[in-house]
């Protein structure tokens, strides 16, 4: 297709003038004007714009509702004539295809403009080759709405995926949503479609109109979109970055020790009610300042990417590569991570790359056929949420998902990515009963597709963005989650423990005197604690939707409930692995999550009768925090079995549970936890025989956190290589050597 034929010979004078009205063009074969008004058409550009023609250059123009359009050469204007249904054309006495623009007039008015079919794509062929190949690591510069200059003209090229389109027109705000006058061409067998529209420019919504093969024209929004319109409105918009980045030291630095060598405790954070009503840039005010307080490393943010369903977690994705609206644009977004960053926080999303749901004006059989889904409805359909699969078979549904791990960590500056839902990625009879699911070619049932695109999206956002680390909820025993790929792994950096979340939380569920018959609950996971290098989550599932906020799962009166809570919480942060906690039990909040209310920050209000007792737990996390962090002992050996010593595992009639860990140099930190409702007098355990002396560094029973204050107040000298303590009632001590 020539727009603009650069082969003819340059005149030797100026071009010709030729004032009034155009010559009458040749009409249009009647197959390509019905594709073309139809929106059907593969290649628009080769019927509008201005192309050579024997005597001459014909013009034509698509300009629907226009009372005239006129084509303006070296300043003169020459009227177009009319071919009905919106089509304008003539021919000027022309050696070859001059500048020009056009002049439309409408009932209310004219525009000068630029015409769209004039231009060469504004796509290149390496591009386009590496989204064939399923290889463009940043797509989102090739895909979607992108403002720039073309030709020396200012404006925006849209670009879409859609291989099995018979056409694609943009529609938009300024065209009242009707796609006639912008069609898109076909380039090639790449399936993408691309325009240049000259004076489009950011804030403008737009949505793309497929006409599919079975002849049915819809809206669809921009899968590629990186601003999205507020719900429930779903228009895509065209934004560009501005932003100035302020966390030059944070990025430069985060790759120094790798996340599972280094302390890391996270605060899992519901954006939108956390502070109802904030925006982002509002947030950045308040979040970050309370996080550090509390001495966490990270903070995990959800819901991030756009979604329809305000009140969720945000895990039915509409807008994959688009911050969600409802608390500013993307640069909003960008101003809340540079924030966190500089107050010395990592910042975690979450990711959904396991499924998508099924509203028709997004991803769901995209151009008319199943795309980014599998052809087949049993693979297809995801039987628990109601949602669809990715074809991770697809080599551009793939490319999607990669580039778009890649984009949040390039863009936003984000240093990790929990990834959602990885069991149902992988096994191929996820939820599926027998007849509803195919064996691979092995005959097993592992989805090697969804294996092969875990490794390449893990290898690739590893490679390109250092310091990043990439997180499987996998609820399973898959083997190697969390073994580097070139070892046959997966490639995550660590992995929830969903395994010592479930036995943990049922042990302390029971009261005190049933305890000693679920001891196992508790050790058990030490059996395979350096499998994987784990997460420790007492996340948002397991403190809603009936399952009871952390302290009302305890057994017991108000005053042991909060004991349990606390001992709970000083064994968790000492046993081997990372921890995270879901907003709102960093302070004992009794009532489960309200995506309305959020945490219920009034119980720390001093005028509430027992604000001190919340206030207890939150000190008590800031302190497990703060002595987290100065203690080596506590993570930077959580992948090394070495780290780790038993000292009583079977004490199950007295409900207690204590062991060492041990830093890189072999200091010691003595962990004990008595999950019983009695003060243990004169406990003796083994310790280390070069330890002269244990200090008591951290005491869950103290009076300052609501305690009964049962302490160890003074240093404590082994006799025949063992300590004897005094055990608080439900309780953890932490106990390090003494250090005058």
């Amino acid at each position: 297709m020539a727009l603009r034929d650069t082969s003819l010979p340059e005149p030797s004078g100026p071009v010709p003038r030729s004032p009034g009205a155009c010559g009458a063009a040749p009409p249009l074969d009647p197959t390509d004007r019905g594709r073309l008004l139809a929106g059907a058409h593969h290649d628009p550009h080769a019927l509008l714009g201005a192309h050579p023609f024997p005597g001459g250059v014909a013009f034509r123009a698509l300009r629907p509702f226009a009372r005239e359009v006129s084509v303006v050469v070296d300043g003169e204007r020459h009227p177009l004539v009319s071919e009905e249904d919106g089509l304008f054309s003539g021919v000027l006495p022309l050696t070859e295809i001059p500048a020009y623009t056009l002049v439309v007039k409408y009932d209310e008015g004219e525009h000068e403009v630029d015409d769209p079919y004039r231009f060469l794509p504004a796509l290149g062929e390496l591009d386009l080759h590496l989204i064939s190949e399923g290889r463009h690591e940043q797509l989102w510069r090739a895909l979607g709405a992108e403002p720039m200059t073309h030709e020396g003209v200012t404006g925006t090229r849209f670009t879409v995926w859609a291989p099995n389109a018979q056409g694609v027109r943009l529609a938009a705000d300024f065209t009242h949503w009707d796609g006639t006058a912008f069609p898109m061409r076909s380039l090639g067998s790449s399936g993408v479609w691309e325009l240049f529209l000259p004076g489009v420019g950011e804030g403008t919504r737009y949505k793309f109109e497929i006409h599919s093969r079975y002849g049915h024209r819809f809206l669809k929004a921009d899968p590629m979109a990186r601003r999205a319109e507020e719900p429930p409105n779903t228009a895509s918009v065209v934004t560009a970055s501005h932003y100035e980045w302020g966390d030059a030291e944070w990025m430069r630095t985060r790759a120094d020790i790798p996340p599972h060598e280094a302390p890391f405790s996270v605060y899992e954070v519901h954006l939108p009610s956390w502070r109802p009503g904030l925006t982002y840039r509002e947030l950045a005010d308040v979040l970050p300042a309370y996080v550090r307080d509390l001495g966490f490393t990270h903070v995990e943010l959800m819901p991030v990417a756009e979604h329809p369903y305000g009140p969720s977690w945000g895990y039915q994705v509409t807008g994959f590569y688009a911050p969600t609206a409802r608390l500013g644009d993307p640069d909003d977004f960008r101003y809340l991570v540079d924030a966190l960053h500089r107050a010395g926080l990592g910042v975690i999303m979450d990711w959904v790359p396991a499924h998508f749901p099924k509203d028709d004006w997004a991803l769901a059989r995209f151009d008319g056929d199943p795309l980014y889904e599998p052809g087949d409805d049993r693979r297809a359909e995801h039987p628990d949420w109601g949602t669809y699969t990715f074809d991770f078979a697809r080599t551009e549904v793939r490319n999607f998902l990669v580039a778009n791990a890649v984009y949040w960590c390039e863009e936003f500056h984000i240093d990790g990515l929990r990834v959602d839902a990885v069991a149902s990625m992988l096994y191929l009879d996820y939820s599926r009963d027998s007849g509803q699911w195919e064996p691979n070619v092995h005959g097993g049932r592992e989805d090697l597709a969804a294996m092969a695109f875990l490794q390449e999206m893990n290898a690739t956002v590893y490679r390109r963005c250092p310091g990043v680390v990439t997180i499987a909820e996998e609820s399973t025993a898959w083997g190697g989650v969390t073994r580097p790929t070139d070892s046959g792994g997966l490639g995550f950096g660590l992995k929830w423990n969903m395994g010592w979340m479930h036995d943990s939380l049922e042990y302390i569920a029971h009261e005190p005197v049933h305890r000693k018959y679920h001891h196992h609950e508790m050790t058990f996971s030490m059996v395979y604690a350096y499998s994987e290098n784990f997460v420790l989550p007492i996340s948002h599932d397991e403190v809603v939707h009936g399952k009871q906020a952390l302290v009302s799962k305890m057994p017991g009166d108000w005053w042991q409930r909060r004991a349990n809570v606390r001992a709970y919480l000083g064994f968790m942060w000492a046993h081997p692995g990372k921890q995270l906690l879901f907003m709102g039990q960093e302070f004992a909040q009794g009532a489960e999550w309200s995506e309305k209310q959020g945490p219920e920050w009034w119980l720390l209000d001093e005028g509430y009768h027992s604000a001190g007792d919340h206030r207890g737990v939150q000190d008590l996390v800031r302190d497990l925090n703060t002595r987290y962090v100065r203690t080596p002992a506590l993570w930077q050996r959580d992948t090394d079995p070495a780290g780790f010593r038993w000292v009583a595992v079977d004490a199950a009639e007295d409900n207690v549970f204590a062991f060492l860990r041990f830093a890189a140099d072999g200091a010691p930190l003595l962990a004990v936890s008595n999950f019983s409702p009695v003060v243990r007098h004169g406990y003796g355990l083994a310790v280390p025989d070069d330890v002269t002396a244990w200090q008591e560094v951290l005491n869950t029973d103290a009076e300052g956190y609501g305690g009964s204050g049962v302490t160890n107040p003074d240093p404590v000298k082994p006799e025949d290589g063992s300590i004897r303590i005094t055990l608080p009632p439900l309780a953890t001590v932490w106990l390090m050597p003494y250090a005058p």
